[in-house]
C-alpha cells in the first residue's frame, strides 16, 4: 500500500510539473521598451511603477539613452520609488551637469586663480597638434557613480544581460561602422553610459574596441530590438521623446540635431501592444529639477490607459511577486570591495603617481572609501581624461579597479584678461608645460598687458605623491600698478602717473593639504617694491617724483580653506584664511621736488602682520541667498619717512572687485576690520543681481601731518563704506556684469562699470 501510495505521488507531481512547464511555455511574455528623452525620460519611472501596483508582468526591459538608465535601473533591482528618490537627488543632477559635490573639490590641486577665460591644450612634437573638447559635461562624476551603482548587479549576472532580475538590451551607436550596436552582455555601467552618449556633450567611450555614442543617433525606441532578441507576445512602451522639427537657419543647435540623430519609429512592431505617451514640458535634456513632475505625469499617464494595456495582458504578477524578485537578486550581488588597482594608458612610472595617490594600508577597501582619493585623483590637471572600471573575481570575491588614464596634452595655453567701460582694461596669456612621471611638474609663463596693471611671472611647481601630498614651488613676478586716472586703454600715457607700485620679487613655497578643501604653505619672499609717487595731486609735467623703494625678506605661513564656485563673484561655498609674516627690509627715500623734506631717507624696518579672512555664502530658500564677509588685519609695521609712502606700503581692505583698481586712503590702515553682507538674487540659472555692503573700521587712522609724514589719528574715530549693486551672468568663458559701485569719501564716490572677464592679478610681495 506504501508503494502505491509513493508511486502515485510520484505520477502527481510529474503531472504536475508538466502542466507548469505547459503554462510556462504558453505564459504571455511582455518586454517594456522605453524611449530617450533626457530628462523627460523621467517619466519611465511613473510608467513601470504604474504597470507593477496594477500587477502587470515586467518580463524584458529595453532602452535607449535616458530610457537605457531607466530599464538598466529596473533590471539591477531598483523598484520605482528608489529609482524616482535617486533621480531627484542633487547627485542625480551632478551626473548630468558634471558638477563634483563640494565635500570632494581638492583645493590642493587647485590652479591659482588669474583673469584666464578658458584653456586650449596641445602637444608639440613634429607639428603643433591641438586638442579640441569631444565634451561640454565633465565626466567624471557620472563615470564614477555609473560603476558604483551597476557594477554589482553585473557581477551577479556573470556579465550577461539576460541573467539580471530581468533581461535587458540597450542601444548604443558605432559611428564609425554608421550603425547601431546592440548591447547584450558586459558591465551593465558601460553600456547604459555608452547609449546615453550625447554627442558633444558627453564623452564617448569605447566598448570592445569600438567608439561609441548615443544610441538614439540611429534608434531612440528600440521595440524591434526587443522583439527580435525577446521574441515577446506583448510589448507596452512609454515614449519621452520625438523627432527634432526642421532645422532652422540661424539655430546651430538644432541643425546639428537633425544631422546626428536619425528620424525614429515610435510604432510597436507587433499588434498585441500598446505605446504610453506622457504629456511632458519641454526642458534642456539635462534639467532634472523637473524629475518629481515628470514622474508624476508618466504614472498619471499609464494609469489612464491601464485598462487598455491590460486586454492584452492575461497574466497577472503575485502580490509580493515584485519585492521578492528584487530581494532574491540582490542577495546574489557582491559588495564592492577592491583588492587591486589596475592603471593603462601611462608609463610605469606615471603609473606609480597614479597608484599613490589611491593606496591605502589594507588588503582591500570599499569603493565607497576610494571614492574621495577617486576625485582628488581627476582633479590633477596633468591628466585629461580617467575612465574607471571594476572588474569582480569570482574566485578572490573581489574586484579589481582598472583607470583608463589619458593624458593631457604637454602644453596648455590661456587667454583672457578683462574689458570693462572704466580705464582698467587688461589682457591676459599664459603658456603652461605639464610634465608627468613618478612625480608631476609644471612650469608657467603668464603676462598681464594694461593700463593700469602690467605683470609678469615664471612660475615652477613640483607635487610628491607620498603619503601626505607636497607641493614645492617657486615663482618670479614683476607687478606694476599704476593708480593714475586715465581715459587711455592698453597704450602707455606719457604723462608723469599720480602713484606708481612696481615689485619685483621670487618666492619659494611648500605646501600640504589640510582636508579637500584646504592647504598650508609656509615660504619665504624677497625682492624690492619701489614706489613712485607726487605727495599730492597738483603737480607740473616739470615736477619729479617722490621714490621709495624697499628690500625686503619676508618668511611667512598661511592656512586656506576654500570652496567657492567661481573665482569672481561666486554664489556658493565658503573661504577661511589665516596668514602670519614677518618683514625684514631696508627702506631708501629719495624726495621729489614737491616734498617738505628733500633728505635722503634710509632706514632698517622689520615688524609682523596677521590677516584673517572669512567669506561664507549660505544656503536659503528660494531664489535669495546671503553671505557675509570679514577681514582682519593686524600689524606692528612703523611708518616710513612720509604719509604717502606709508599708505603705499599698508594693504588696502578691497571686499568690493573695483576696489582694487583705485588708490583709497580711509581703507588703508596698520590694523581694521571689515565686515559686510553680501545678498543674492538669482534671476535665471545663469544671471542674479547682487547686493554687497561693507564698513571699514581702522583701530587708528593714519593721518598726515603738515609736514608731509605720517601720524596715527584717534582710535576708532573714523570708518569708511563700500557698496556694489550689480547684474551679473555666468558664461563659460567668464562673468559679463553690470555693476554701480559706491566708495566713501572719494570725490567721485558713485561710478558704473560694464565689464566682460575677470579682474584678477598675479599674487602680490608679501601678501
Amino acid at each position: 500500500m506504501k508503494l502505491k501510495s509513493g508511486y502515485l505521488k510520484t505520477v502527481v507531481s510529474f503531472i504536475a510539473m508538466c502542466v507548469g512547464l505547459n503554462y510556462g511555455i504558453q505564459a504571455q511574455r511582455v518586454a517594456v521598451v522605453l524611449s530617450g528623452g533626457g530628462a523627460k525620460g523621467t517619466c519611465h519611472i511613473g510608467f513601470l511603477k504604474a504597470l507593477e501596483e496594477n500587477h502587470v508582468p515586467i518580463d524584458y526591459v529595453a532602452g535607449t539613452s535616458m530610457g537605457a538608465i531607466i530599464a538598466g535601473l529596473y533590471a539591477a533591482g531598483y523598484s520605482p520609488d528608489e529609482m524616482a528618490y535617486l533621480v531627484s537627488s542633487p547627485e542625480f543632477q551632478r551626473w548630468a551637469d558634471g558638477s563634483i559635490n563640494p565635500d570632494y573639490k581638492y583645493f590642493f590641486k587647485a590652479d591659482d586663480r588669474n583673469a584666464g577665460w578658458g584653456r586650449f591644450s596641445f602637444d608639440y612634437v613634429s607639428t603643433l597638434k591641438p586638442r579640441i573638447p569631444t565634451n561640454l559635461v565633465s565626466p567624471y562624476v557620472m563615470d564614477f557613480q555609473f560603476m558604483e551603482v551597476f557594477s554589482g548587479a553585473s557581477a551577479a549576472s556573470g556579465y550577461q544581460f539576460d541573467s539580471l532580475m530581468v533581461p535587458f538590451r540597450c542601444v548604443a551607436a558605432d559611428i564609425y561602422a554608421n550603425k547601431p550596436m546592440i548591447l547584450r552582455k558586459g558591465d551593465l555601467g558601460n553600456a547604459i553610459r555608452a547609449s546615453m552618449t550625447f554627442p558633444f556633450y558627453f564623452k564617448p567611450i569605447k566598448i570592445d574596441g569600438k567608439l561609441l555614442f548615443d544610441g538614439g543617433m540611429y534608434n531612440n525606441f528600440p521595440a524591434d530590438v526587443a522583439l527580435n532578441d525577446f521574441k515577446p507576445n506583448v510589448i507596452i512602451g512609454c515614449k519621452a521623446a520625438g523627432n527634432y522639427g526642421e532645422p532652422s537657419a540661424d539655430d546651430v543647435v538644432s541643425q546639428i540635431e537633425n544631422m546626428l540623430m536619425a528620424k525614429s519609429s515610435y510604432d510597436i512592431p507587433i499588434d498585441s501592444g500598446f505605446l504610453v505617451k506622457p504629456r511632458l514640458l519641454q526642458v534642456a535634456v539635462n534639467d532634472f529639477s523637473y524629475a518629481p513632475q515628470f514622474i508624476d505625469s508618466g504614472y498619471v499617464a499609464t494609469i489612464r490607459v491601464m485598462d487598455s494595456i491590460v486586454r492584452f495582458i492575461e497574466r497577472r504578477s503575485e502580490p509580493g511577486f515584485y519585492e521578492k524578485r528584487r530581494a532574491d537578486f540582490r542577495s546574489m550581488i557582491p559588495e564592492l570591495m577592491i583588492d587591486s588597482i589596475v592603471v593603462n594608458g601611462v608609463s610605469a612610472s606615471q603609473q606609480k603617481y597614479f597608484k599613490s595617490q589611491l593606496k591605502h594600508d589594507e588588503d582591500f577597501v570599499s569603493l565607497t572609501d576610494l571614492r574621495e582619493d577617486y576625485y582628488k585623483l581627476v582633479a590633477d590637471n596633468k591628466i585629461s581624461y580617467v575612465f574607471p572600471r571594476i572588474r569582480f573575481n569570482r574566485n578572490t570575491g573581489l574586484f579589481a579597479l582598472h583607470l583608463d588614464v589619458q593624458k593631457a596634452p604637454a602644453y596648455e595655453l590661456q587667454a583672457g584678461g578683462i574689458i570693462s567701460s572704466a580705464t582698467n582694461n587688461m589682457g591676459f596669456l599664459q603658456l603652461k608645460y605639464n610634465h608627468l612621471n613618478k612625480w608631476s611638474q609644471s612650469v608657467a609663463f603668464n603676462a598681464y598687458i594694461g593700463r593700469f596693471y602690467t605683470s609678469g611671472q615664471v612660475k615652477g611647481r613640483i607635487d610628491f605623491p607620498t603619503k601626505t601630498p607636497l607641493f614645492i614651488e617657486s615663482d618670479f613676478t614683476l607687478n606694476r600698478f599704476n593708480f593714475f586716472k586715465s581715459t587711455s586703454y592698453f597704450i602707455e600715457d606719457k604723462t608723469p602717473a599720480y602713484l606708481i607700485k612696481d615689485e619685483s620679487f621670487m618666492s619659494i613655497r611648500g605646501g600640504v593639504p589640510i582636508t579637500n578643501e584646504g592647504v598650508l604653505t609656509a615660504g619665504v619672499d624677497f625682492g624690492f617694491v619701489d614706489h613712485n609717487y607726487y605727495q599730492d595731486n597738483v603737480f607740473l609735467r616739470t615736477d619729479t617724483l617722490d621714490f621709495t623703494e624697499f628690500r625686503f625678506i619676508s618668511p611667512g605661513i598661511c592656512l586656506e580653506l576654500n570652496s567657492m564656485d567661481k573665482k569672481q563673484f561666486p554664489t556658493s561655498g565658503s573661504r577661511f584664511v589665516v596668514k602670519f609674516r614677518y618683514v625684514a627690509g631696508r627702506e631708501t627715500t629719495e624726495p621729489g621736488s614737491n616734498a617738505v623734506d628733500r633728505t635722503v631717507t634710509k632706514a632698517n624696518h622689520d615688524w609682523v602682520q596677521f590677516k584673517v579672512i572669512y567669506d561664507n555664502y549660505f544656503e536659503t530658500l528660494g531664489r535669495m541667498k546671503l553671505g557675509v564677509y570679514s577681514e582682519l588685519f593686524l600689524s606692528s609695521k612703523p611708518f616710513f619717512s612720509n604719509y604717502t609712502a606709508s599708505l603705499l606700503s599698508l594693504p588696502q581692505s578691497s571686499p568690493v572687485p573695483w576696489s582694487q583698481t583705485l588708490f583709497l586712503p580711509d581703507f588703508r590702515a596698520n590694523a581694521y576690520v571689515t565686515v559686510g553682507s553680501k545678498n543674492i538674487f538669482k534671476l535665471t540659472k545663469y544671471a542674479d543681481f547682487r547686493m554687497e555692503g561693507y564698513v571699514i573700521q581702522p583701530f587708528n587712522p593714519v593721518l598726515e601731518t603738515e609736514r608731509q609724514k605720517a601720524k596715527f589719528g584717534k582710535s576708532f574715530s573714523d570708518r569708511a563704506f563700500m557698496g556694489m549693486g550689480a547684474v551679473v551672468l555666468h558664461t563659460p568663458l567668464g562673468p559679463v556684469s553690470l555693476s554701480v559701485n559706491y566708495f566713501d569719501k572719494e570725490t567721485e564716490s558713485w561710478s558704473v562699470v560694464f565689464s566682460i572677464g575677470y579682474l584678477l592679478f598675479n599674487r602680490s610681495a608679501m601678501d
